[in-house]
């Protein structure tokens, strides 16, 4: 901001006038937005709402796409998915069977 020398110009004085009120102004303004705290929650909230929405686009795709990997590798060697299926059966019905010795 400038001063004035002085000189008695009404001109310079009204023009520096107008500038110190506009820098004043946007002082103003900044000041609010920095005191309205319901704002700047709202705002942070939905920042982090659009991050985690990206995320879990992310991670949506991820996962199709290791669900879709596994499916490929169990159509390609069905012996050993089989072989783990029975192996959880077996675990099952050893489960249940002792359960049934108990009661």
């Amino acid at each position: 901001m400038t001063r004035s020398n002085g000189s008695g110009n009404p001109e310079a004085l009204r023009a520096e006038i107008r500038q110190t009120r506009a820098e004043l102004g946007e002082t103003v303004q900044a000041l609010a937005a920095k005191a309205d705290v319901k704002a700047r929650i709202k705002g942070s909230a939905a920042q982090t709402r659009d991050r985690v929405r990206e995320r879990a686009g992310q991670t949506t795709a991820t996962v199709r796409s290791s669900v879709h990997d596994a499916g490929s590798v169990a159509l390609r060697h069905p012996v050993p998915w089989a072989v783990i299926a029975a192996g959880a059966l077996a675990l099952a019905v050893v489960v249940l069977v002792a359960r049934g010795r108990r009661g």
